[in-house]
């Protein structure tokens, strides 16, 4: 689909916003993915996508409530909007197919 290509860790980072739903912001996406892919990854890297992808309409941000913890700073919340979503459903079709092929050539080699 033109316009809604995303690379590797754009995607993981869009899988990891909609993981946490309401509680989407730089350090648990972060963490998230470590969690799931046993990588580790820099707070940079997140901020960077994440930066991306609001600029291509795949997700959106707000502001939290301020938090005595953090000095009275608000977390940058992220969600999923409606085209974050069909992107991540057309790469996930786009893998399965992908994959549907590749077995049906291992099948026939066999």
């Amino acid at each position: 689909m033109k316009g809604t290509y995303v690379g590797e860790f754009e995607e993981l980072v869009l899988l990891a916003v909609g993981i946490l739903y309401d509680e989407a912001y730089g350090i648990s996406i972060k963490s998230e993915i470590e969690d799931q892919t046993g990588r580790s990854i820099s707070i940079s890297a997140v901020h960077t996508a994440l930066h991306r992808l609001e600029e291509k309409e795949f997700v959106k941000s707000r502001f939290g409530e301020a938090m005595e913890v953090r000095g009275g700073k608000r977390k940058r919340l992220f969600t999923l909007t409606k085209l974050g979503i069909e992107t991540l459903k057309a790469s996930q079709d786009l893998r399965t197919q992908m994959w549907s092929s590749l077995h049906k050539a291992i099948l026939r080699q066999v």
